[in-house]
C-alpha cells in the first residue's frame, strides 16, 4: 500500500486520558507501522511538556499545543504562541466572568486557584467523590502547577472550565476575532469545559504544515481521535477515525469508528488499515 502519514491524539486515544504510559499493543502498532515504512505523529492538544515523555517511544514528531506547535523529528517547523496583548486580555474577560483557566506554555501548564474547590463542590453536588482525585491526578501526572508559579512564559493555548454557558458570552464576543472556543460534550457534573485556540492553527492546519515539510499528499494521512478538538483534523486526514470511547460528536463525523484506547483499538484499527 501506499505510505501512510499517521496522526494520533494522545489523551483517549494512545492512552486513557491524563495518562504517560500508552497500552503495549499501541506501541506495538506504531513501531511496526514504522518497520513498514509508514509515519507516524502524535497530532494533541497538550504542550510540549506533557508529551515530551511520550516521545521516548519514538513517534517521527508531533503536532503540539492543537497545532500552535509543531516538530518534525527534531526540526521545529511551526511555532505560534499567543502575543502578550492577547493573553491578558483573554484572562481579563475570562476571570472577569468568573472562568477557570489554564494557562499552556511550552514547558509548564498553570491553574487558576479556587479551581480545585470549584471541582470539590461540584463533586459533592452531584456525588461523585471521585472528580477532584481523578483532576488532582491528572495534574500530578501531567505536571500542572499552580498559577502563583507562572513567570510570563509565553502561552500556546488556555483551558477553560466554567458552570454555565453564559459565562462564555462576553468572552466570546471580546476574543472571537483572534481566538476560537474549542468546547466538549457538557458532562452530567454540569461542567463547561473546553480551549480557546488562536486561529492562526489548528489540529488540522497542523497536519496540513506537517505534510506540506514533508512532501506528503493529504490523501495519504490517516487520524485517530476521541473528542471534539479533534474535529479539525478529523475532517482534514484522507482517512479519519475515531475511538469507541469517543464523543458521540466526532464519531458520526469520523469516516470509521474503532474498538476503545482500553480494548486494544490502535493495534487492532492498524491492522485493518493494512499498516501493520
Amino acid at each position: 500500500m501506499d505510505k501512510k502519514v499517521i496522526f494520533i491524539d494522545i489523551d483517549g486515544t494512545l492512552t486513557e486520558p491524563g495518562c504517560n504510559i500508552p497500552p503495549a499493543s499501541a506501541l506495538k502498532a506504531v513501531s511496526e507501522a514504522q518497520r513498514n515504512g509508514h509515519l507516524v505523529f502524535l497530532c494533541t492538544g497538550r504542550n510540549y511538556g506533557m508529551l515530551a515523555s511520550l516521545l521516548d517511544y519514538g513517534f517521527d514528531g508531533f503536532v503540539g499545543s492543537s497545532g500552535g506547535y509543531i516538530q518534525c523529528g527534531d526540526q521545529v517547523i511551526y511555532d505560534c504562541p499567543m502575543t502578550d496583548k492577547q493573553r491578558d486580555r483573554a484572562l481579563e474577560v475570562l476571570r472577569k466572568n468568573g472562568v477557570f483557566c489554564t494557562v499552556e506554555s511550552r514547558e509548564g501548564s498553570y491553574t487558576d486557584e479556587g479551581f480545585k474547590e470549584f471541582l470539590k463542590r461540584k463533586g459533592a453536588e452531584s456525588g461523585n467523590s471521585e472528580l477532584l482525585r481523578w483532576r488532582e491526578q491528572i495534574e500530578k501526572s501531567l505536571n500542572i502547577l499552580p498559577m502563583r508559579e507562572y513567570r510570563g512564559e509565553p502561552v500556546y493555548k488556555i483551558v477553560i472550565m466554567s458552570e454555565k454557558a453564559g459565562q462564555l458570552e462576553e468572552p466570546k464576543k471580546v476574543l472571537g476575532e483572534d481566538f476560537y472556543f474549542c468546547m466538549q460534550e457538557q458532562d452530567d457534573l454540569g461542567i463547561i469545559n473546553g480551549e480557546i485556540v488562536n486561529r492562526k492553527f489548528d489540529k488540522g492546519k497542523g497536519l496540513e504544515r506537517v505534510c506540506s515539510f514533508l512532501g506528503a499528499d493529504i490523501r495519504d494521512t490517516i487520524a485517530f481521535g476521541d473528542s471534539m478538538n479533534d474535529v479539525e483534523m478529523m475532517e482534514t486526514a484522507g482517512l479519519s477515525i475515531c475511538m469507541e470511547n469517543g464523543s458521540g460528536k466526532l464519531k458520526q463525523l469520523a469516516d470509521e469508528i474503532c474498538p476503545a484506547v482500553t480494548e486494544d483499538g490502535l493495534y487492532r484499527a492498524f491492522k485493518k488499515q493494512g499498516l501493520i
